[in-house]
């Protein structure tokens, strides 16, 4: 294979054997920075061409990121001091309140590895030092990203900003995270903001939106359709514009129709007489160094292998299938990891929890004392406004009832050390390791939640000497297919959407003891941590409180 073919499947393949040698060639033949432009962002190119036509995965697709920046670093001593790719710059940042940064940081990993210069700012940052960081890096993109529904607010909150300070026509903006959605952006967004907003749904549509917005910007091409200026443009948002009225008026006519607030009922059909069963202590405490292998068991593979890490068979059939991959790749670095981070010491798994006396009072539970007297706490839920008019609530005994009830209550978590692991990991540039670490400890916490739900079931028990958990189903399988009486309900999700409550939860439980504390937005930090709220009632289940 000539040479510049042969750097270029370097990349493609993440080889780094013989890498050293090759590029020590092409120094003999043309400038370092010749051989990046030409033949390294060569082989990038065709990685993104072949992870968007669903042929590479993403674990490959960051060992080639890898080996890209190994040929650049020992390239760079051979580079003039100014010699620069000079394809642009973008500031980015996971926006104020918002702990996650996995999405962000693999758009670094490509946009870098392609030749853009990225400030990566981290978690949690407010847009005035977003837009600081703008104007002090000379920027031609800032980028916000963010995992949580509120996120979706303070990304908005900060296009805003941008319009009064008369930001909006200075830097173009692109948006990404789990929470957002196409329309949102590209609709409402768009409308609001002065200047031009993009969604990017993966790290390689933010590389082609990033393309197309510094070509525009330097005169050499155009900005994507959805936020072209001009009559075209203004023709669009009008249209957006009647469809979202059209479809206000529709939801108005639909509430009209609907049964008023007011008239909801106070408590749906929910069963009142089932057993209560008795938990082995009031009040909360505090456990440390959960053995790994005692949760471990619990992990769901298919989340971790194919949601986490990326593991997904070739579309048209072509390479191996999603089970092979599993078994070449998936179970053999999942054994890996889970040897190393127990020996580095890395998983500090621990759990607060307990249980209280509560009673349903309408569509609050309230907490009583330890004695069963007095108000503690009280989370307020929301009820369905059609169906069976579901409340979290009715899942415990109603206060005219004179009986009282029993909640858990819990939060785990596996601590900090997992998350600076993982850091360090994407600082030394270890992308797919990076990867891996974040995805397995994020599935590890569900894991150790599950494992202590299970607990939980087993230490209440019914007036006839069984525990609640002793119907549950043989197997893991049988947890992920919820096949156990009662419910965990985590705050933030559609039964108890309302994360500000939280604060009552961690009070109760005083979680700081194991180091688990709440964010300006309500977010369990550090990010590796759940929480949940347990109802033993044989009728509990998901359900969402509209």
């Amino acid at each position: 294979m000539p040479l510049e073919e042969r750097l270029a499947a370097r990349i493609v393949d993440g080889e780094r054997t013989g890498l050293a040698e090759d590029l020590d060639e092409a120094l003999r033949g043309k400038p370092a920075l010749a051989i990046i432009n030409e033949d390294l962002l060569a082989g990038m190119k065709t990685v993104g061409d072949l992870f968007g036509a669903g042929l590479m995965q993403l674990p490959f697709v960051l060992q080639s990121a890898e080996v890209m920046k190994a040929a650049v670093a020992h390239l760079e001593p051979h580079m003039e001091k100014t010699d620069s790719l000079g394809k642009g710059t973008i500031v980015m940042a996971t926006v104020k309140g918002d702990v996650h940064d996995i999405g962000k940081n693999l758009v670094d990993i490509i946009l870098t590895n392609n030749g853009y210069t990225v400030v990566n700012l981290g978690i949690k940052q407010p847009i005035a030092t977003i837009l600081d960081a703008a104007e002090q890096h000379g920027a031609d993109v800032i980028g916000m990203s963010g995992l949580l529904v509120k996120s979706t607010v303070i990304m908005r909150e900060n296009l805003e900003e941008m319009n009064a300070r008369g930001l909006a026509d200075r830097f173009p903006v692109v948006l990404g995270g789990a929470a957002l959605t196409r329309g949102y952006v590209e609709g409402d967004l768009t409308d609001l903001f002065h200047g031009d907003v993009h969604y990017a749904r993966d790290a390689f549509e933010g590389l082609r939106l990033m393309e197309a917005l510094v070509a525009a910007r330097r005169g050499e091409g155009s900005v994507p359709a959805a936020a072209t200026p001009g009559s075209a443009d203004a023709e669009r948002r009008a249209e957006r514009k009647a469809r979202r009225e059209r479809s206000l008026r529709i939801a108005e006519q639909r509430r009209a129709t609907e049964q008023p607030t007011e008239d909801l009922p106070a408590r749906s059909a929910t069963a009142t007489d089932n057993p209560v069963p008795t938990p082995p202590f009031w009040g909360n405490r505090v456990v440390k160094g959960i053995a790994t292998a005692e949760y471990a068991s619990l992990l769901d593979e298919r989340a971790t292998f194919l949601g986490q890490w990326g593991l997904r068979a070739a579309r048209g059939g072509e390479g191996p299938s999603y089970e092979e991959l599993v078994e070449t790749e998936g179970r053999p670095r999942l054994r890996y990891w889970l040897d190393r981070l127990q020996t580095d010491g890395v998983l500090e798994a621990a759990v607060a929890y307990g249980y209280f006396p509560a009673v349903a009072d309408g569509d609050d539970l309230v907490v009583l004392g330890d004695d069963g007297a007095g108000e503690r706490e009280r989370f307020t839920f929301p009820r369905q406004r059609r169906d069976v008019r579901l409340c979290l609530a009715d899942y415990f005994r109603p206060r005219d009832t004179g009986e009282t009830d029993v909640v858990a209550l819990m939060v785990v978590t596996l601590g900090r050390r997992i998350t600076g692991y993982a850091n360090e990991l994407f600082a030394a540039d270890a992308y797919r390791d990076y990867l891996e670490v974040h995805g397995l400890g994020v599935q590890l916490t569900e894991a150790l939640t599950e494992y202590w739900h299970r607990r939980v079931r087993g230490e209440l028990v019914l007036p006839d000497g069984t525990p609640v958990g002793a119907a549950d189903g043989p197997d893991a399988k049988a947890f992920f297919d919820l096949q156990f009486r009662g419910c965990r309900y985590g705050f933030g999700y559609p039964a108890c959407p309302d994360l500000t409550q939280q604060e009552q939860l961690v009070r109760l439980l005083a979680t700081e003891r194991m180091g688990v504390t709440l964010s300006e937005e309500h977010q369990l930090d550090p990010e590796q941590s759940t929480s949940a709220l347990i109802s033993h009632h044989p009728e509990a289940s998901y359900f969402n409180a509209r």
